[in-house]
């Protein structure tokens, strides 16, 4: 995952210095900003797992930014500011042993308790666009960034973490608006910096509309 993670910035982060090279300022008509609501669950393929549910909300800023168009491809430079509302509740209480913590009781007593999280998550992400037609296109999406959660669960520690995230989209231009629909994949881990690191996993569907500066 670390190997990952490094890879998504290096290489998003070479895109972007070589596009800001060849550019000496950003061109206006590149870039759309917008707005996203979205929802995401751990009891849903890949991650249907019994250990626990995790279940989110989420509100987004969208900066997007084309650096490349050739014909039908286009590639983009995605920063997205989030705010997130999480449930979690821990289900297997077995998950909390007593090698973990010496206070293990107490600790399953509050993890198997449901229990709302708000995380606030910076992703940086590269896309890839494919044109189907003048107005509609398909993309994929990964992306990597900072996130800092307001408490702790049994799978990962309170504070600063990562948010990496793997998607496919759909969108349809209405000039100047863009409207979007995507659907997601989401692991959040902190690197090992602290235990637990266990992470968390959700599927992710989330509707976006963008204007055309």
């Amino acid at each position: 995952m670390r190997k990952n993670i490094f890879f998504i910035v290096f290489s998003v982060s070479t895109l972007f210095v070589n596009n800001f090279s060849a550019y000496s300022q950003i061109k206006k008509e590149n870039l759309k900003l917008g707005l996203s609501y979205g929802t995401g669950s751990q009891n849903k393929w890949p991650f249907d797992l019994n250990d626990y549910t995790h279940k989110v909300n989420f509100y987004k800023l969208l900066l997007n930014y084309s650096i490349s168009k050739k014909r039908k491809w286009a590639y983009e430079i995605s920063i997205e500011p989030s705010y997130n509302i999480a449930e979690h509740q821990l289900l297997n209480k077995w998950f909390v042993k007593e090698s973990d913590y010496t206070d293990y009781l107490e600790k399953r007593e509050l993890y198997t308790q449901k229990r709302t999280i708000k995380e606030y998550v910076l992703n940086l992400g590269f896309i890839i666009r494919y044109s189907v037609n003048g107005d509609l296109s398909v993309y994929a999406i990964g992306g990597v960034g900072p996130m800092i959660s307001n408490k702790a669960t049994e799978r990962l520690s309170k504070g600063y973490a990562f948010s990496d995230v793997f998607g496919l989209g759909l969108s349809y231009d209405i000039k100047p608006f863009r409207f979007d629909f995507r659907y997601s994949v989401r692991h959040t881990s902190n690197l090992e910096l602290r235990p637990p690191n266990s992470g968390h996993n959700t599927t992710n569907i989330e509707f976006s509309i963008l204007y055309q500066l």
